[in-house]
């Protein structure tokens, strides 16, 4: 099930496709104690309607007026809020901080943000494709794209938004994905967890008991053997694998299947003595101690927990750990 805090441009073509108008508002330059990161967006209808964040709230208000203004108007705009601006005080934003926000109109046609190239930006994105959408700050000019620019070439190699000269670079990288094999009590609190975190999940288990509809309502359940779901899934650098069975006939094939990938994390519910039990049936398989190392085993930062829901919060938490620090 896809995550929905990682849909503000499509969810900008679905205001222009509605019939309302729609403009993306990006956070392009940051000083200080800024609230958000330079990439974070906000989609603003005609109406109105607004997904995502740019400040965290401080600004929002500000940026939908010139939103709106921009959908009439057909202008981009570059917009700073900051401590020294009495603006920033009328709208919130004294926590010491400065933002520059990106205000850029979804157009018919034209050399900025056209429908066009917003929708070859959502159907890169849904093919897990690296794009990145690179725009004349002085011109409005914006180009999408999923090769490098060499003015920003430097950026897609650091893999990070940034503004280079009057050039912003916003790199779209995959959704980041969670696969989960074993439809138990934890799963039912993982899943809408890493959801709420920003991950598409995606549960696996051939137990059609375990994995209903009724336990998991709504949830992308794969029904297959979890080497056979892993083949077909194509896990990526973006891509997180939790096994919670403690079946190692389940397990096992998820675990071998994911080490032959570059997943950026596996974690496997089980006590320490059934985690040895595990590395000592991969290392009979071949794999290296350099490569089990990557295994997180037992699962989860060590918080104490021992409600499903509390193993689950200590799992998300070593993930996003991992995620963001290595």
């Amino acid at each position: 099930m896809k995550a929905e805090t990682d849909q503000i441009p499509e969810d900008a073509l679905g205001f222009y496709e509605a019939g309302q108008g729609a403009a993306l508002a990006t956070v392009v330059e940051t000083w200080g104690s800024a609230p958000r990161p330079v990439g974070s967006q906000l989609a603003i209808s005609g109406d109105g309607v607004m997904t995502g964040s740019v400040s965290g709230g401080c600004v929002e208000g500000a940026v939908i007026l010139e939103a709106q203004e921009a959908i009439e108007d057909g202008k981009h705009r570059v917009l700073i809020f900051g401590v020294s601006d009495e603006n920033a005080f009328e709208v919130g934003l004294a926590c010491g901080g400065q933002i520059r926000v990106l205000v850029e109109p979804v157009l018919a046609s034209g050399d900025g943000l056209t429908i066009a190239k917003l929708r070859d930006l959502a159907r890169a994105r849904a093919t897990r494709q690296m794009v990145g959408s690179e725009v004349n700050l002085t011109t409005g000019q914006h180009l999408v794209t999923t090769a490098a620019p060499v003015m920003t070439a430097p950026c897609w190699q650091d893999g990070q938004s940034t503004t280079r000269g009057d050039h912003f670079l916003a790199l779209h990288k995959p959704p980041l994905r969670l696969i989960v094999t074993g439809a138990v009590h934890i799963a039912q609190h993982l899943l809408p967890m890493a959801r709420a975190t920003g991950f598409d999940v995606t549960l696996i288990d051939p137990r059609p008991v375990f994995g209903s509809e009724a336990r998991f309502p709504g949830e992308d359940i794969i029904e297959d053997w979890p080497d056979e779901a892993l083949a077909a899934l194509k896990p990526d650098a973006r891509t997180a694998l939790v096994t919670l069975t403690h079946d190692a006939k389940l397990d096992d094939p998820a675990i071998i299947a994911a080490l032959q990938t570059d997943v950026f994390y596996i974690g496997c519910l089980g006590s320490t003595r059934t985690h040895a039990k595990r590395v000592a049936r991969l290392q009979e398989q071949g794999f290296s101690e350099g490569n089990i190392n990557r295994i997180h085993g037992p699962v989860g930062l060590n918080i104490g927990a021992k409600s499903p829901a509390e193993i689950a919060v200590s799992v998300m938490a070593e993930l996003v750990q991992v995620l963001r620090r290595g």
